[in-house]
């Protein structure tokens, strides 16, 4: 059968769907013949950065990809699979929604939290926790404040009614975010050891069914849109927006997990991105065969959607599924029960050729693996140059800081920082006890830990990046973002394992943006292979730029890095919150007279460019490795890691969280401003009772672990080179107040 014919299409159609000269001559060369509007549209979403990572693929493929407890190749499944023990596996992984966030906060944050999690659960795994990873703007900005708001509503509304624990994340504020917000979903599920599904099609006369919601006319295009430059007219591109529905997804897990059980699917993938188009040539490429699909039988929400409507659309709450022939009854059972939809839209078929169908003409006919990513997708190594603003930050001086007058003066005002006050605002309208795994909700550690049911272990996860460090060097800073959360793993109690990665960066056409995004990705391979957490997957976000007035503004470059760890003994939980009044506090790791890209240069001193802070790959290395023994033979009261704010404000979140002063005293070998506000990594705060003092130096000085005695817990006050910093409760309600007074203003 012919394909159907349509209105001729040309280069200033394919240029109006982002597709170039070069790309519309290749897709002519797959079809031999020129493609019509439907076809186009599919190659379009399809070749979108956002589906086919045609700018980023050559420089992903880098990266670390294998190791002892990976279950499935990095990218071969809708999320990254590892091997925690006792016959079960972890599945996670990390993905934006920032275009969407940014137009429409409240469902754009929303259905990237469903999003996410039906990846996991369409591998067969049950979703326990959900992390997160925000940027904003400036917060004192009313637009900031709105799409805020809406962004916490949607990620906490559908994770409530989801049923799923929001466990942790980050929240950061610059004004390089202001038009661009960043909103990054991790969803971390459980499955047993050889219970997954693949998201593969084969068996040839195997049906096809879409299951759960119907179809409608929201997010069409949207990989498109989300592999744009957000402009002025973007808020006119609303339909590109898909609408979430929680209770629907809540269904929709219950009834695949149960059809699951019933061995009657022999492949399932979610409805994400470019929908129906992606899941049938994806599925079909993998499994290197075709599909035969009739359109006219997806079910719709609104009437007369056109043929390449029904292929493009995002509808939220949707599943393809490729059953066992012969077993469709037993599948349509399942989902009947839970009232969802399960309708046959097609079968696959032999020959890797997907076709499409609609009232009985053919409106399609596409090679599945000429669309797909290390199939026929393009790929690109863009040209890349050193950014210019590198020349501002070389030009830094320590030596231009003045020591402040009056170190309780800024200590007050670093600490009031957006980037340093508590997160309550935003967490307490997140459920984390849901499910009643979370272990840290009321013994906080640097990661989220989450006891695993049934078994005797339990996960620590987090999400990490400071891409203020990244701008200001983007191997180093990349390699930082790794080694934190490694680091945060292990202050937990954890043993890092695997990472899942969330790239958001500008536009990759701009040559300065590519060379931040290579050299991320030099840092982030650099530093899994040193911790051994190889990348199982993610998500690669350009496009994040806002273009108004004739300006053109990049993002930070903000690699998020998703980690997750592993605790045999739970047990071994570690928290941040001192104990007892009269512990020993120690510093692991070497201090130096290093300000540099610290949370107290920007937010006190007003300096927007200064370098990387100190760090070496090596030393953080040797740090962990033995605070991980020092956790293990239980020498140690509490642990804390040095980042945002210093040395200063890892303490007093320590205090605060113990409802226990300390007394400290300076390194006279330091500038006291670098010592207490610098940011130089691989430094750890422990606590330690007297009785165990003793051990632990023996430990320190036979391993050469550098490390400082700083002072000891005390009462209500804090005291610093015998200077009186004021009491903990006068901290902690600066800490938890801030952010809500400053929401309370929001319009």
């Amino acid at each position: 059968m012919q394909v159907k014919s349509e209105p001729e299409v040309n280069l200033q159609t394919a240029s109006s769907l982002g597709i170039s000269e070069e790309e519309f001559q290749k897709i002519a060369d797959y079809l031999g013949r020129t493609p019509n509007f439907t076809e186009l549209s599919v190659y379009s979403v399809m070749w979108s950065e956002h589906c086919s990572y045609k700018n980023s693929i050559h420089w992903l493929k880098t990266l670390p990809r294998e190791g002892k407890r990976l279950l499935v190749e990095a990218g071969e499944e809708n999320a990254g699979l590892v091997d925690i023990g006792g016959g079960l596996a972890c599945a996670f992984k990390i993905e934006s929604h920032n275009h969407p966030s940014a137009i429409e906060p409240y469902q754009g944050a929303a259905t990237g939290v469903g999003g996410i999690h039906r990846d996991i659960f369409t591998m067969g795994a049950r979703p326990i926790a959900s992390l997160n990873s925000l940027r904003f703007g400036n917060i004192d900005l009313d637009h900031t404040k709105h799409l805020m708001r809406g962004v916490v509503s949607g990620i906490g509304d559908y994770g409530n009614c989801f049923g799923v624990p929001t466990v942790g994340g980050e929240v950061y504020f610059n004004e390089c975010y202001n038009q661009n917000i960043l909103v990054n979903a991790m969803s971390v599920g459980i499955v047993r050891v050889g219970e997954t599904i693949s998201a593969t099609a084969n068996g040839v006369g195997n049906p096809v069914f879409i299951v759960g919601s119907a179809t409608g006319k929201d997010g069409i295009h949207g990989a498109t849109f989300a592999s744009a430059d957000l402009t002025e007219d973007s808020a006119e591109d609303l339909p590109a927006v898909q609408v979430g529905a929680p209770f629907q997804e809540k269904l929709l897990l219950e009834a695949s997990l149960e059809a699951i059980k019933t061995g009657a699917i022999a492949g399932m993938q979610d409805m994400g991105a470019a929908g129906i188009t992606c899941s049938t040539s994806e599925m079909s490429a993998k499994g290197q065969v075709g599909m035969r699909i009739d359109l006219e039988k997806v079910p719709t929400r609104q009437a007369h959607m056109q043929a390449w409507e029904i292929l493009l659309s995002e509808s939220q709450e949707r599943m393809l599924i490729v059953g066992e022939k012969g077993r469709e009854a037993e599948l349509q059972a399942v989902f009947e029960k839970w009232d969802l939809v399960c309708e046959q839209i097609g079968e696959v078929t032999e020959g890797g050729v997907l076709e499409y169908f609609y009232h009985g003409e053919k409106v399609a006919e596409v090679p599945a693996d000429s669309l797909v990513l290390g199939g026929g997708a393009p790929v690109y190594v863009r040209e890349y140059t050193r950014p210019k603003y590198l020349e501002k930050i070389q030009r830094f001086k320590p030596s231009s800081i003045s020591a402040p007058a009056s170190f309780p003066e800024a200590a007050k005002k670093l600490w009031s920082s957006p980037n340093l006050i508590s997160r309550r605002w935003v967490y307490e309208q997140y459920d984390s006890m849901v499910r009643t795994n979370t272990m840290t909700t009321n013994a906080p550690s640097d990661a989220a830990v989450v006891r695993v049911k049934d078994s005797t272990k339990a996960l620590a996860l987090t999400t990490d990046c400071n891409s203020c460090y990244v701008f200001a060097d983007p191997y180093v800073g990349t390699m930082i973002a790794v080694a934190e959360a490694a680091r945060n793993i292990v202050c937990s109690g954890g043993t890092p394992v695997a990472i899942t990665n969330c790239l958001n960066f500008g536009n990759p056409y701009n040559p300065e943006v590519y060379w931040q995004f290579v050299h991320a990705i030099r840092g982030m391979g650099d530093a899994c292979r040193k911790f051994d957490t190889p990348v199982t997957g993610g998500n690669v976000s350009f496009y994040n730029q806002s273009v108004y007035q004739d300006r053109t503004e990049p993002i930070y470059p903000t690699p998020t890095i998703g980690m997750v760890g592993v605790l045999d003994d739970p047990s071994l939980h570690t928290t941040l919150n001192f104990k007892e009044k009269g512990h020993h506090i120690y510093m692991l790791g070497t201090p130096h007279n290093d300000l540099g890209s610290s949370e107290y240069l920007r937010h006190v001193c007003q300096i927007p460019f200064s370098p990387v802070p100190h760090f070496d790959l090596d030393e953080e290395f040797h740090i962990q490795q033995n605070l991980a023994q020092i956790i293990r033979k239980k020498l140690i009261a509490s642990a804390h890691d040095v980042s945002d704010g210093g040395l200063f404000a890892t303490l007093v979140e320590s205090a605060i969280a113990g409802n226990l002063g300390f007394e400290v005293e300076s390194d006279q070998n330091f500038r006291k401003d670098a010592y207490w506000f610098g940011e130089s990594q691989s430094r750890v705060v422990i606590s330690v009772s007297p009785q165990k003092e003793d051990e632990l130096v023996n430990y320190l000085n036979t391993h050469n672990v550098p490390f400082t005695r700083l002072g000891e817990v005390t009462g209500a006050s804090i005291l610093i080179d015998n200077e009186d910093f004021g009491t903990v409760q006068e901290w902690e309600q600066v800490y938890l107040e801030s952010m809500t007074k400053k929401m309370e203003h929001a319009i």
